[in-house]
């Protein structure tokens, strides 16, 4: 199962998306990083993420592109974090258009989806600016917005964390592992 958990930049959704993850019944749990560190502020942001999730029983998997190659533990949990960067990733540093980009991220999830039985992914919410942008960034928007919208299509549950709290888009989840209903918070 799929469940797309998206919000601004400091909304809360990594802390809400590890702790989602923690309620499923299964031992077994990856976090599989897309950010690839490029300057100080990236190591700083990825230092931050590491000690949210120290003794939480992940294992950490780097993976900046190419997800279709990420081999794990059958039935296991895996946090996905963040589409955004594997989107950039995989535009930007693999040269990849707007479709070929869209396909990657595709066969990457569904590779996922054939090996995990719990899947969060995170992603971010970069639309709400009415800036003037140039078209490199406006095709970075519009491939995020089309994965986005394949995602959540994909996804049984979609969830927005807007300050720190969880707000429903999606609910179809038949949730098991002990979860008797989406999580409202």
């Amino acid at each position: 199962m799929i469940h797309l958990i998206t919000g601004g930049s400091g909304s809360g959704k990594s802390a809400y998306a590890e702790s989602r993850i923690q309620q499923f019944d299964i031992d077994r749990r990856y976090y599989i990083a897309t950010m690839q560190p490029f300057d100080e502020e990236s190591h700083a942001r990825i230092r931050r993420h590491r000690l949210m999730r120290k003794d939480k029983g992940f294992e950490t998997i780097e993976c900046y592109h190419d997800l279709e190659t990420v081999k794990i533990e059958e039935g296991a949990s895996v946090l996905l974090e963040c589409m955004s960067n594997l989107v950039a990733n995989e535009m930007f540093g693999q040269q990849k258009s707007i479709e070929e980009t869209i396909e990657a991220v595709r066969s990457g999830v569904e590779n996922l989806q054939r090996q995990a039985a719990e899947i969060v992914i995170v992603t971010n919410e970069i639309f709400s600016h009415t800036s003037f942008y140039e078209k490199e960034t406006k095709d970075y928007q519009e491939c995020l917005g089309r994965i986005n919208q394949m995602l959540a299509d994909m996804s049984s549950d979609v969830i927005e964390v807007v300050y720190g709290i969880p707000v429903e888009h999606k609910c179809q989840a038949k949730m098991y592992h002990h979860i008797a209903k989406c999580a409202k918070g």
